[in-house]
């Protein structure tokens, strides 16, 4: 449990999270225009392009997405895990159950999607082993004269690379196996039992695929589904881009023998026959053979309208899709430091403002190196360290974790949690061991913590927090702390410093 703390903490495993969160709405963009781009093209060529290019653009996406989210700033120091604290108040516990922190669960999806991704490419590797098995075991050479009207119908197709032709008994319908070394797979007897005419326009659609290089595209469309196994709209995508390579071999073996109807009734003898392919090979019966024959035997005509009606759809897609990149995600939106900040500074006047004292600050700005500076932030973290010496700096660990939890508790439109009233007192006092609200004001009558004084009427409606410390060294025992909202805007104010014990410390 500890390594997966470890791999959900990283900063890499909430860029992860948020570029899985960010690639559901681009494969839903992805699918929308090819959608209206299979509405407007009718060629099987163009139809399969604009499939590829949907899938990659999603990787693209997806991959951008990450590396956009990752951290580049190296000249902040080496970072210390800000985790909120496990042990608070009970109200504190109350109100962080009711309000669920999507960004803070985000990073555990990563795990489960890289258990996901491991699982879909074993099997994936199982598959492309079943297929190299079955290019090696019960196969023999095609019976003469079929080897040289083979070579005849490569040389028709105009492809250069040697292929193989062999029958196998342990496949039901041709297919194509292997990249470097392709091999077309025939089951024992089709070459004798279909009429000549028909054998060739199946074993030109094989050759077709290996001329188009599409077991290339094929390993790549693998990857992705295992990538992005989760998406819907992969899929469907990875299902077009398999109908219409089909569609494409399927035009290249017409027009390389001028026969549809020989073709087609090729794939209707085969229909019986079929079973389902291994998605490792490409066999003639990928797709669905039936919108093939009728694809093949009546070619569907475009719509004059389509190119209008997809560039609307495209327009809209991407307008919504502007708007919503530029809401950004609560990751994005949160203010990153410029990139020309001094970390020194921002250690001295963010992470340690309300902990270094004057004399521990004149000293820092007196130093004239980064080799000094450093030295002296190890040694004041040093000087406060419950147990010297330790690798583990218990207090150093609690006061970042205070920042955390003043940053996400109690931020206030622009200005962060540390910066206002509660989060001060949270990040010197830790978290109160008592809090009583009053959102609508304080009621009539004894709170449950103290007494309030108010001067008038008006002073009772406004939003009212109190928390109680039961000791606070070197200030004292129940020492309560007043936050008025006299806005009513949310922006919580300390009425009195407990530091001062004069003015801050109400006694029930």
């Amino acid at each position: 449990m500890t390594a997966l703390q470890t791999l959900v903490e990283t900063r890499a495993a909430t860029a992860l999270g948020w570029a899985l969160l960010h690639s559901v709405w681009q494969g839903a963009l992805a699918a929308l225009i090819l959608a209206a781009a299979l509405f407007s093209f009718r060629s099987a060529r163009a139809r399969y392009a604009c499939a590829c290019l949907s899938m990659l653009a999603v990787l693209a996406a997806f991959a951008f997405t990450f590396v956009r989210l990752q951290p580049h700033n190296k000249q902040d120091p080496k970072p210390t895990h800000l985790v909120i604290p496990t042990v608070f108040d009970s109200q504190f516990a109350a109100e962080a159950a009711a309000g669920f922190h999507f960004a803070e669960a985000l990073p555990w999806i990563v795990p489960f999607c890289i258990a996901g991704v491991i699982l879909f490419h074993l099997h994936s590797i199982a598959g492309w082993i079943a297929a190299r098995l079955l290019r090696r075991r019960g196969v023999c050479r095609a019976p003469d004269p079929w080897p040289e009207r083979f070579n005849q119908l490569r040389v028709r197709i105009q492809l250069s690379k040697h292929v193989s032709l062999l029958e196998t008994c342990m496949a039901e319908v041709p297919l194509v196996i292997g990249y470097l070394r392709p091999v077309i797979l025939v089951p024992v007897g089709l070459l004798a039992a279909m009429p000549a005419s028909q054998v060739e326009a199946i074993l030109l659609h094989e050759l077709a695929h290996v001329r188009r290089l599409d077991y290339v595209v094929n390993l790549f469309q693998r990857l992705v589904e295992g990538f992005l196994f989760y998406h819907p709209a992969i899929w469907w995508i990875s299902g077009v881009i398999r109908s219409e390579r089909e569609n494409c071999c399927d035009d290249l073996v017409v027009a390389a023998s001028g026969n549809a109807h020989a073709f087609a009734a090729a794939l209707a003898s085969l229909e019986e026959t079929r079973t389902a392919a291994q998605q490792a090979a490409l066999a003639a019966t990928g797709g669905n053979l039936i919108r093939r024959i009728h694809r093949l035997l009546y070619q569907p005509k475009g719509y004059a309208f389509a190119p209008l009606f997809s560039s609307g759809i495209v327009a809209l897609v991407i307008a919504g899709t502007l708007a919503a990149w530029q809401a950004g995600s609560p990751a994005t939106a949160a203010p990153v430091p410029q990139a020309n900040v001094n970390p020194y500074t921002k250690w001295l006047d963010e992470d340690v403002v309300y902990l270094i004292d004057d004399r521990e600050r004149a000293a820092f700005l007196s130093l004239t190196t980064d080799e000094q500076r450093n030295h002296f932030i190890e040694q004041f973290w040093e000087r406060r360290n419950p147990t010297p010496g330790s690798s583990e700096n218990a207090f150093k660990t609690e006061h970042y974790r205070r920042i955390a939890m003043a940053n996400k508790r109690f931020a206030w439109k622009p200005t962060p949690g540390w910066k206002t009233d509660r989060g001060r007192v949270y990040i010197m006092f830790g978290p109160p061991d008592e809090i009583e609200s009053h959102p609508h004001g304080m009621p009539g009558g004894k709170s449950n913590v103290a007494r309030t004084v108010l001067a008038d009427k008006k002073a009772a409606d406004d939003p009212l927090e109190q928390w109680m410390y039961y000791s606070i060294k070197g200030i004292g025992t129940k020492v309560i702390v007043d936050f008025v909202d006299k806005d009513k805007t949310g922006d919580y104010r300390m009425t009195s410093d407990p530091t001062n014990m004069g003015k801050s410390v109400k006694k029930p």
